[in-house]
């Protein structure tokens, strides 16, 4: 039996916090910050930490504006992010087939 293919497993989404973080806005396509902090249980820094990595490498889009004064931060899933989250969950199918 061979080896299941893991080399090709975006190690930007693998990561949970960015695979909660994804898979949230894949669904829901934009969310603001406070949102996806109660939604996926990360604090504000390693929200803030994760959500800066995913805008690094252009998987998701940060808009800060200000609403009534207050700042306020939505994160929305860019299309090569949509892609990648789509790439990467083949991905994860094709290693657990290889592994029956």
């Amino acid at each position: 039996m061979s080896e299941p293919p893991v080399d090709g497993i975006d190690r930007v989404i693998h990561e949970p916090a960015r695979l909660m973080i994804m898979a949230h806005l894949y669904v829901v396509d934009s969310a603001d910050f406070l949102f996806l902090m109660r939604q996926t249980g990360l604090t504000f820094g390693n929200l803030s930490s994760h959500m800066a990595k995913l805008e690094a490498v252009g998987y998701i889009e940060v808009v800060k504006d200000f609403i009534e004064r207050k700042p306020h931060t939505m994160l929305r899933v860019t299309a090569k992010g949509r892609r990648a989250f789509d790439e990467y969950r083949h991905g994860m199918d094709r290693l657990f087939k290889g592994l029956l």
